[in-house]
């Protein structure tokens, strides 16, 4: 089932005119577990960068966009829970409001963790749609595998109790950049996915040898970009009908400037017929924003259980994952088959809209 991009928030995301409302992942926890580090390893950005990247949002709370020069995922960050003279109530509300998935970090050779336990049994009755993680931290500390077992287990049946039902849960290690836990961030990065495709198919790492996609993995923010300004347009489903068949169509022509293609009636043509659309002659006469539109449902999508958002957001990253493959392989000389560029549209959609492979 298609759920939605923001499922966290209380109310639904709000931009200003020209802005993207960027997906909001909150880190929750004591000073010291993490947060920070967490931020560099998930980015690729150094501490010096995350640390002078933060800008404050409350008295209490900060903010980090990332990317810096083009924002498209925010990381909010409360003030280290725990501390003398710290009443955490009015951080915790403002946050909630305006985030999309909670990620509760926790150090494992720490095991007083009542705070953050209480503040996400608050965060859970005032907002039970809030997504968390559990996020264990710390992991190259607790040497012994038996003691670190038993660390997991007690923090996260805590957490469990805390939030009133089992939270998605991965122990990592933020040791440096050399002793990197791939595996307990690929682990992470597959959670954020689930919970909010937006941030997640930013955040995630491709280590595919495949020549089209690490070609892709340079334009990937390029289409991400338009696919946040497509959500954001159909905030408004009126003003939506316009604004994302016309993102989509600027989409198509900066991936075409990218891969070194015109997008002129023959390639618009060929590149419809291809998604398997039988009317793709009659975009070949008129390849513009009301022929365009027409993509917006394709293959079967249903607005069932999603916001328009959504749907645009997914719909969107897919026809541009497709028309990435589409102009690679056609420089290539081997233009891909209606199956092929059908599949790679469909899995696009499925991964950016939070649907199971």
């Amino acid at each position: 089932m298609l759920n939605r991009i923001f499922r966290g928030s209380k109310r639904p995301p709000t931009a200003g005119k020209g802005e993207i409302e960027l997906p909001v992942i909150w880190m929750l926890g004591k000073t010291g577990a993490g947060k920070s580090s967490l931020v560099c390893a998930l980015t690729g950005q150094s501490d010096a960068a995350i640390g002078n990247g933060f800008q404050p949002c409350t008295r209490s709370a900060r903010s980090y966009d990332f990317p810096p020069e083009q924002p498209l995922v925010r990381f909010l960050d409360t003030r280290g829970l725990g501390e003398a003279g710290y009443e955490p109530a009015e951080d915790l509300e403002a946050c909630r409001d305006r985030s999309h998935v909670l990620l509760v970090v926790c150090r494992l050779d720490d095991p007083v963790q009542g705070m953050v336990a209480d503040a996400l049994s608050d965060i859970a009755r005032a907002d039970g749609r809030m997504r968390a993680i559990l996020v264990l931290t710390g992991k190259d500390l607790v040497t012994d595998p038996e003691a670190r077992e038993r660390a997991e287990r007690t923090i996260a049946a805590r957490m469990t109790r805390a939030a009133g039902h089992e939270l998605p849960a991965v122990s990592l290690s933020l040791a440096p950049s050399e002793d990197t836990d791939v595996e307990g961030l690929d682990a992470l990065r597959q959670h954020l996915l689930e919970a909010l495709p937006a941030a997640g198919l930013l955040l995630e790492k491709s280590r595919s040898s495949d020549a089209e996609q690490v070609e892709f993995e340079k334009h990937k923010r390029c289409v991400l970009s338009y696919a946040g300004v497509a959500l954001t347009s159909d905030l408004a489903p009126v003003v939506g009908m316009v604004a994302v068949p016309a993102t989509q169509l600027k989409m198509l022509h900066e991936l075409g400037l990218r891969y070194g293609v015109k997008w002129d009636r023959k390639i618009g043509a060929a590149f419809l017929s291809t998604m398997g659309l039988s009317v793709g002659a009659r975009y070949a006469t008129n390849f513009g924003l009301r022929e365009l539109a027409k993509l917006i449902p394709v293959y079967g999508q249903t607005a069932g259980a999603a916001t328009a958002g959504a749907i645009s957001f997914a719909t969107t990253y897919a026809i541009g994952r497709a028309a990435a493959y589409y102009l690679y392989r056609s420089s290539q000389g081997s233009p891909p088959s209606e199956e092929e560029l059908r599949r790679v549209y469909q899995r696009a959609f499925r991964r950016s809209s939070d649907e199971a492979d």
